[in-house]
């Protein structure tokens, strides 16, 4: 059996795993952040409620692993941050760890389990605060020097003059300008419509007036898609994948992504009998369940 962790800044999610695709109840608990002592009490404690035979630890994370030294960069965890936490964690808890980032996870989960299931490259896309990504090749994560494989969000490609609108490259949290996270996501599209219209308005508004036939709405709709488009199209050629997977909040705007998906279409050199862009379809737990997948392929004593 696999103790499988998802965690996230405020919230840590666990469930017991018997068999790759097979998880029980799920169980939410508190993240502690601050604490490396807690944080590991915390694990222990709900492994230990998992009863004997607990084989292996599989962590889906909201941070990056280098593949190489397994140093870990997690802003929203402090304690492991910098740290190498499949080393500290299996010390203190006397089992083998794996961790990944989450949205490798995602595009695992929806690969072996979801609207990748039976295609051989999958490239999992995270449209949620900012733009996350994942690559899946013949059921396996490809993780990449760094770990940085499937990041698609970050690079200075942004479109300078998407439809004749002139756009500022928006400053990124990486700290490079022209990033598609800092345009492509919930707060990209909130940033992109600000800068347009001069309306402050959230992204479910923005999408809901898109689709009601909203006028500055459907303009900025029309410009995220140009931008997002191209480079998404790009990446597809690159890769060779045949299955999209899109999950995040803005994934779930009604028409998004099958409107991204004609978008995308129009630029890639190949082209698909149906839709390549879809919307993720494991309806919850994808942290958990290709931490599950992961857990079992990588860990030696399962």
């Amino acid at each position: 059996m696999l103790a499988v962790f998802d965690i996230g800044g405020t919230k840590i999610r666990t469930a017991a795993s018997s068999a790759p695709g097979r998880l029980g109840p799920a169980e939410d608990m508190r993240t502690p952040r601050e604490d490396l002592a807690g944080f590991t009490a915390t694990l222990a404690g709900a492994i230990a409620s998992m009863g004997p035979g607990v084989q292996g630890i599989a962590i889906s994370i909201a941070g990056c692993v280098d593949p190489v030294s397994g140093r870990m960069k997690v802003a929203n965890i402090p304690c492991l941050d910098g740290r190498v936490p499949a080393e500290d964690l299996g010390a203190a808890l006397g089992l083998p760890v794996w961790i990944g980032n989450d949205a490798d996870c995602f595009a695992l989960a929806e690969a072996a389990e979801g609207a990748g299931r039976g295609h051989r490259t999958v490239f999992g896309v995270i449209l949620g605060t900012g733009v996350g990504g994942g690559l899946v090749i013949d059921g396996r994560l490809v993780t990449g020097a760094g770990g940085f494989a499937g990041e698609w969000g970050h690079g200075p490609v942004q479109d300078r003059m998407p439809l004749g609108h002139a756009l500022p490259r928006f400053t990124c949290g990486c700290g490079q300008e022209g990033c598609l996270d800092a345009i492509g996501g919930a707060r990209g599209i909130e940033r992109l419509h600000r800068h347009l219209h001069g309306q402050a308005l959230p992204a479910e508004a923005i999408t809901t007036g898109w689709q009601a036939g909203d006028a500055a709405s459907s303009e900025t709709v029309a410009v995220w898609l140009e931008v997002m488009a191209g480079p998404l199209a790009m990446v597809l050629n690159v890769v060779g994948a045949t299955s999209v997977p899109v999950g995040g909040g803005l994934a779930r705007a009604p028409g998004l992504v099958a409107a991204l998906d004609a978008a995308v279409s129009a630029r890639r050199l190949w082209q698909a009998t149906g839709p390549v862009v879809v919307p993720a379809a494991l309806p919850g737990d994808p942290g958990l369940v290709g931490a599950a997948h992961a857990g079992w392929q990588e860990l030696a004593p399962c």
